[in-house]
């Protein structure tokens, strides 16, 4: 955060992002907190100052910075500044949201905070009422959102949306919409100035604003991790991409864990709508490379209705592979998703599929199979670091990090 004027950091919660930001608002507090101390203690070693007057002169140095006539709290103390921007969301009989901010935010550098992928009831009208709401309609509270940012005088926004709306139109196969665009052309369009998002279903879509920025965060890390407490990982293992498009993911891991790497090559007939896990356009699986007697680990971006997925299972168990670990950046669960992965899991297709909490999701965390990773704290490291104008590499890329991993767990 910005330690010359930490007044001007705020976040503000969506309907459907209160459960995240909430996580994220923590997480920040946390890290100023640190910030704060390590600061005073290097100060104070530096200058050869007892750490009491330190305390007395930065909070003093903050005091004459601060928009009010005098911040409340120890001035010999730690003080946590006001992060969390509180704001009302009303809902319409017609549908119609609107958005009001309870407090001043002209100059702030406000990060808006939405899981546009919650499907359970959210807050409306102070709590007064309820409302399950859709991608669009979620959606649409961000965009009011912004549209009543900018007109009360915000200097800088920046919207957190763990799952990115629209994110697997961005192909265009015959007369259709390059929608996943043109949602963030909208929102350049209204003044937003950056999105943070995890693990973009295809990096194209970055490409395609003016000035916008796109931070596009990963959660292999937290995921490695994960699997490392689940799986002997320097046992028998493979990789394995579950279609082309996530080759490149998994060969990443790959690569990170040293194992070798497999395809499922699988064909679609497009004159079919998938409807469910059960029901889905895949016509043809092939595997290039053998699971038998293997450990499997298999790692993509989202997973909706899970058609893929499941059939992928049946084709790696026909060839033999022992277990088989799955991982999803975005554990969507559409529809009727988790009651078949339930009926999977009894037959034995899988053992464990790995998520975050980027989306909401009460029913998964039920489950005996499903293990939650928590990515709330790589959000709020990178609001942190853009609000201080600092570099994001080590976040977008997480190699190092993970290497030190495995250097500390051998």
């Amino acid at each position: 955060m910005n330690f010359d004027n930490p007044a001007n950091l705020g976040v503000l919660a969506c309907p459907g992002g209160e459960s995240f930001a909430e996580e994220v608002i923590g997480h920040l507090r946390g890290l100023y907190r640190r910030h704060f101390e390590r600061r005073v203690q290097e100060l104070a070693k530096n200058y050869g100052l007892d750490r009491d007057e330190v305390l007395r002169k930065f909070n003093f140095i903050r005091d004459s910075l601060s928009p009010t006539a005098a911040v409340p709290g120890d001035v010999l103390g730690y003080r946590c500044p006001h992060i969390r921007v509180p704001a009302r969301f009303s809902l319409f009989a017609n549908g119609e949201v609107k958005a009001e901010i309870l407090e001043s935010v002209r100059g702030k550098d406000l990060f808006i905070v939405q899981d546009v992928e919650n499907h359970y009831p959210v807050s409306f009208n102070g709590g007064k009422m309820s409302a399950v709401m859709t991608v669009n309609d979620h959606l649409m509270a961000v965009l009011v959102a912004v549209d009543a940012a900018k007109q009360a005088g915000a200097e800088q926004i920046t919207l957190v949306l763990p799952t990115y709306p629209y994110s697997r139109q961005h192909k265009k196969k015959g007369r259709e919409g390059l929608t996943a665009s043109r949602v963030g052309k909208i929102f350049e369009d209204l003044g937003v100035n950056g999105i943070i998002t995890l693990d973009l279903h295809s990096r194209d879509i970055g490409g395609a604003f003016n000035a916008m920025r796109l931070e596009n965060l990963h959660a292999s890390y937290q995921i490695i991790r994960s699997l490392a407490e689940t799986e002997e990982i320097g046992g028998d293992m493979v990789l394995v991409a579950p279609d082309t498009g996530a080759v490149d993911r998994n060969k990443f891991y790959a690569t990170t864990l040293k194992k070798p790497l497999a395809l499922l090559y699988k064909e679609r007939d497009y004159s079919k709508v998938s409807s469910n896990a059960l029901d889905s356009n895949i016509s043809v699986i092939k595997l290039l490379g053998s699971v038998k007697g293997k450990t499997v680990f298999m790692a993509d971006d989202m997973l909706a209705t899970g058609g893929t997925l499941l059939k992928a299972m049946k084709v790696l168990k026909d060839e033999g592979a022992k277990k088989i670990i799955c991982a999803v950046s975005l554990p969507l669960f559409s529809g009727d998703a988790v009651s078949h992965f339930d009926a999977a899991y009894r037959e034995g297709y899988f053992f464990r599929i790995i998520g975050t909490n980027a989306v909401y999701h009460e029913e998964l965390l039920k489950k005996e199979w499903y293990i939650s990773v928590n990515i709330t704290r790589l959000f709020a490291k990178t609001i942190s670091r853009l609000h201080q104008g600092l570099s994001l590499s080590s976040l977008l890329d997480n190699r190092a990090v993970i290497n030190k991993l495995f250097s500390e767990t051998r």
